[in-house]
């Protein structure tokens, strides 16, 4: 059976682009495992006062977590639970605190 020229003039196209292909390398990905892991991390911030230990949990700046050790009593947390700079109480050690959320659009 003749193989036609079109036949042939195509299968050779084709195998010269998979060769072209196959020589280029892809760029090395970025590394971003590290910025990620510490992008994400809270900065905590400790003082002392006379009557209480304060925990301040901070990202990107933004307050949004308060941990209070009063020297007598209960430990309770104040979280901003919409942003906003109004916190509410929670007694029992903040069971149910809520991840921070993500932020997908700024203006």
């Amino acid at each position: 059976m003749p193989v036609s020229p079109r036949y042939l003039a195509c299968l050779l196209s084709l195998l010269a682009a998979v060769a072209i292909a196959a020589d280029d390398t892809p760029p090395p990905m970025p590394d971003e495992g590290a910025d990620a892991a510490t992008a994400e991390e809270p900065e905590v911030r400790i003082i002392e006062k006379d009557d209480a230990t304060v925990a301040e949990y901070r990202i990107q700046g933004k307050l949004y977590m308060m941990r209070v050790t009063p020297r007598v009593g209960k430990p309770y947390v104040l979280i901003d639970r919409e942003g906003d700079g109004r916190f509410d109480r929670e007694d029992g050690g903040g069971a149910n605190i809520s991840v921070p959320r993500w932020v997908l659009f700024e203006w």
